[in-house]
């Protein structure tokens, strides 16, 4: 246990537990919808809910790709979020919406604008016609704030002021939520952990012993995604609805410090190397190119290059996780070593050689 502010902050285990569920899904009203359910967060969230003797109805293009512990536990509507009818059925007398649907990577800016804030405006559309009653907890992203000019973070209350068309998307993602009923607001940091495609780029280079960084100090707040998990089960009741919460680690930490850590929890060496700016916005313009030619899992866009190169990607998370009733996170070593089992185990990365001390 450490301290946070002087009050006690619990170091919480990087599984949910049966029994903390059971204190984190009784007052869900059901039944229960999830847009993204075949995502890295949804699939997470999904399963918790399965656990806790929850059916939840999900929203999917393609059954095959759920997660197979979800197989014959979930109610299916087969659609999207361009797709109305889907919404509608997905929807109907529902008492809790999860929308983790979206997009973070897009060849454009009307791409974002098209996935996130207009997929979010027809889901509030179906809610008004078919659940006018259902709470809507939206999940947006720190994006949406934007950057912080000081390593303390962004508060829920701070402006906006997002870097990228991604995080304008996100912002307008919540505007488009609140015009529900009954909204929460969770944004969410850096998220890593099992069955994540985009922080494992960072895992993948500490494997090979050399991380490149753009240059200068740089703070970041990071979230374990059973953290996530746990925040988004607890915004789902109580008297959270109106609120925008910030969740994650309460405590900040310099890019080099989190690579020192990350390594060290998969027994391996890692360097940081800085980058000049002007590199990583021409490899940006490469990952726009590939883009414009049909690659869809380009890791580096001008996009993402703007938001890499911006200071402190930081947020103020205690308020919000103590007035959700989740006082403690998973330490980032022990998320990290958690994840790198995980990479592992399922050959996502090499197994451990681990470095001498």
């Amino acid at each position: 246990m450490t301290e946070v502010d002087g009050s006690p902050w619990q170091d919480l285990p990087t599984e949910i537990s049966g029994e903390e569920l059971g204190s984190l899904t009784p007052g869900l009203r059901q039944p229960v919808a999830v847009t993204g359910a075949t995502g890295f967060v949804g699939s997470h969230l999904a399963a918790a809910l399965v656990r806790a003797g929850v059916r939840p109805r999900l929203l999917v293009r393609d059954p095959r790709r759920l997660v197979p512990e979800l197989l014959g536990r979930v109610e299916l509507v087969a659609g999207s979020l361009e797709d109305d009818g889907a919404l509608d059925a997905l929807v109907a007398g529902c008492g809790t919406v999860f929308h983790l649907a979206g997009v973070v990577r897009a060849g454009s800016a009307a791409e974002f604008d098209r996935a996130n804030r207009l997929g979010t405006e027809r889901l509030v559309a179906a809610l008004r016609r078919r659940a006018p009653e259902a709470r809507l907890i939206h999940v947006s992203s720190l994006a949406a704030a934007g950057p912080s000019p000081e390593p303390a973070g962004r508060a829920p209350e701070d402006p906006a002021v997002p870097v990228s068309a991604y995080g304008r998307s996100k912002l307008a993602s919540e505007r488009a939520a609140r015009e529900s009923g009954r909204w929460v607001i969770v944004r969410p940091p850096a998220i890593y952990g099992p069955r994540d495609t985009d922080v494992l780029q960072f895992f993948r280079l500490a494997a090979r012993g050399m991380v490149p960084l753009p240059g200068g100090e740089r703070w970041v707040t990071t979230a374990y995604v059973a953290d996530v998990v746990r925040a988004l089960l607890a915004a789902g009741y109580g008297d959270h609805c109106g609120r925008v919460l910030h969740v994650g680690d309460p405590q900040p930490m310099t890019m080099r410090a989190l690579i020192t850590v990350l390594a060290g929890a998969g027994g391996v060496r890692a360097r940081v190397v800085a980058v000049p700016a002007a590199l990583l916005r021409g490899a940006g313009l490469v990952g726009d190119l590939l883009q414009r030619l049909g690659a869809r899992r380009v890791a580096l866009t001008s996009d993402k290059a703007g938001e890499l190169l911006a200071r402190h990607w930081t947020a103020r998370t205690e308020e919000s996780m103590r007035r959700l009733g989740v006082a403690g996170s998973v330490p980032f070593a022990a998320g990290a070593a958690a994840t790198w089992s995980w990479y592992r185990a399922h050959g996502w990365l090499p197994r451990a050689k681990i470095a001498d001390r």
